[in-house]
């Protein structure tokens, strides 16, 4: 049986009453979202998305998006016959994958995204780190693991070509725009003091980002429901606290420890608190700020 139209109306105010107190809370905050993963590739994922920002915009909210785009930079080069290479799951960058990376973070990601927000009646302006200096960077060099002692005689340091991190954002780029009432869209490249671009881990320039705004939230959207226990089941809520606790005991481990690693720097540097929620849901990012039960991993510091 349908439910009746009194019914359906009645749903739809009682979601709307329920989301109140959230958009009262966060009107006027600023939360950086880091977008990436399945919700970059999926046609209905991108339009929610898409959603979400616009209207997170319209009730006075100043969401900062910082995208990545490791599988279309994958594909291109590819397709140039250039093979990629990775070391503890950093794209190895030389001169000329860097000029794909800018090709299709800075271009074709970056104004897909742009588009799908402005189509919206969003107010959408992309930039890469390049642009006005918004994000100064450096050179980054791994210190080697036992595995990657294979690749050089046990070098001190590993040359990732121009692979980058942050050494500064200039913030007031970014304050421009929203008190303009614009929405940020960043692609994560960097420019060093040498005048090269570097290639940045978005989620590195998603936490920087949020940490120099003193933002209220981080949202990192992911391929998974968040942060899971070692019988696979989604922990909501953790302190900084548990999270080492978690990470010294094996819990949490692989490819999720850049994420969260990334979520501490920023709550232990005023950032209010960090979410790791699964981007394949629609309208994940609505559904963690405007709901009693959230989506996802919640992180504060404590």
């Amino acid at each position: 049986m349908q439910p009746s139209i009194t019914d359906r109306a009645f749903n739809i105010a009682h979601v709307l009453t329920k989301a109140l107190p959230y958009i009262q809370r966060f009107s006027g905050k600023t939360i950086v979202i880091k977008y990436g993963g399945n919700a970059m590739v999926d046609n209905e994922l991108k339009e929610s998305f898409a959603q979400d920002i616009v209207l997170m915009k319209l009730v006075g909210i100043h969401p900062i998006i910082v995208h990545g785009g490791g599988p279309q930079i994958g594909q291109l080069l590819a397709k140039m016959g250039k093979e990629s290479e990775f070391i503890q799951g950093m794209r190895v960058t030389d001169k000329e994958t860097m000029d794909v990376v800018e090709m299709v973070l800075g271009g074709q990601v970056n104004k897909e995204i742009v588009n799908l927000i402005n189509k919206r009646e969003g107010r959408a302006v992309g930039l890469t780190g390049k642009d006005g200096g918004l994000i100064q960077a450096e050179k980054l060099h791994l210190k080697p693991n036992i595995s990657d002692s294979i690749l050089e005689k046990n070098p001190e340091l590993i040359d990732m070509g121009y692979v980058g991190k942050v050494k500064q954002i200039n913030t007031q780029i970014i304050y421009t725009l929203t008190q303009g009432k614009f929405i940020p869209v960043i692609a994560p490249v960097g420019v060093g003091e040498d005048g090269h671009s570097y290639n940045i881990n978005a989620d590195l320039v998603a936490g920087k980002i949020a940490e120099s705004l003193g933002a209220e939230k981080l949202i990192l959207l992911t391929n998974t429901q968040g942060v899971l226990d070692k019988s696979g089941d989604l922990l909501t809520g953790l302190t900084t606290t548990q999270v080492n606790d978690l990470i010294a005991d094996g819990t949490i481990s692989g490819g999720m420890l850049p994420k969260i690693q990334c979520a501490l720097e920023a709550v232990a540097h005023g950032v209010k608190s960090a979410h790791i929620i699964d981007g394949r849901v629609q309208h994940a990012v609505l559904l963690e700020l405007f709901t009693d039960e959230g989506i996802g991993t919640f992180i504060k510091n404590k």
